[in-house]
């Protein structure tokens, strides 16, 4: 059963799958269904490692405190306006 699937995409992408969809005379879905069969076989066989791309965000130069520290303060600061 299919199911829709609604998001955000950048404009050159919807563009790609428009001509990828042209170029191989199927469909959008087909395409997009294609890719994310081929990246899900990647990602299993360990040639895309996922951690490596989306862990990169936790690598921060500053120590743990001091970004908790800000964040609170930034926290603390934006409570204190909506009591005024």
């Amino acid at each position: 059963m299919d199911k829709i699937l609604s998001a955000r995409v950048d404009e050159s992408v919807i563009h790609k799958i428009g001509a990828l969809a042209r170029q191989m005379g199927t469909t959008k879905k087909a395409v997009i269904e294609e890719a994310v069969h081929l990246y899900d076989e990647k990602v299993q066989s360990g040639e895309a490692d996922v951690f490596e791309r989306t862990l990169g965000a936790w690598a921060r130069k500053e120590a743990p405190p001091r970004t908790v520290a800000k964040v609170r303060r930034a926290f603390r600061g934006s409570m204190g306006r909506r009591r005024r």
